[in-house]
């Protein structure tokens, strides 16, 4: 093919529909993609069927949770479980998950939970362990140069002669 094409069909030639230069489909025979105007005043308006950037998780509470399993426990004929959940938008392993939880008793289990790396609960003890190591370090270095300091002026007191006083009995210079 020489030219470009308008709108796309997928490969290959032939069949299945007007060609490159036919005008598009009207927005009534298009399908359910295109959003049309309420027929009447109390219809639902059709959502808007763009994707959104980010999606966002769906987080259940607990009370909904228990209400769905009791409408789930309620259901005896053949094809009530699966219409309950088509119309919930839910999996049947969110009620297996659910109903788990249910049986070991925890109702605080049936929260959602924050996803994610779990907070260390010895995190403040850690970075105060940090911090002191850095201060050990830092007065370590300190001492150092005070004794080099020290040694120094104990040299030059020699070099120039001059007297220093007797240490102390704990080794302290007045």
């Amino acid at each position: 093919m020489v030219g470009k094409r308008e709108w796309g069909g997928g490969g290959g030639g032939g069949g299945g529909g007007p060609g490159p230069g036919a005008p598009p489909a009207p927005a009534a025979t298009a399908g359910a993609c295109v959003p049309q105007a309420p027929a009447a005043a109390g219809a639902k308006p059709i959502p808007d069927p763009a994707v959104p950037e980010k999606p966002v998780r769906r987080r259940f509470t607990a009370e909904y949770k228990l209400r769905l399993l009791r409408d789930a426990d309620a259901c005896a004929e053949p094809g009530q479980l699966g219409a309950l959940l088509r119309r919930e938008g839910l999996y049947s392993s969110h009620l297996t998950a659910w109903r788990k939880l249910r049986d070991e008793g925890t109702l605080a289990g049936l929260t959602p939970r924050r996803r994610g790396r779990k907070a260390n609960p010895d995190a403040p003890v850690i970075a105060e362990n940090e911090r002191l190591k850095r201060e050990n370090q830092r007065l370590a270095a300190k001492l150092r140069q005070a004794e080099t300091i020290i040694e120094v002026q104990k040299k030059l007191s020699e070099i120039l002669r001059i007297p220093l006083p007797p240490p102390d009995n704990n080794g302290s210079v007045p």
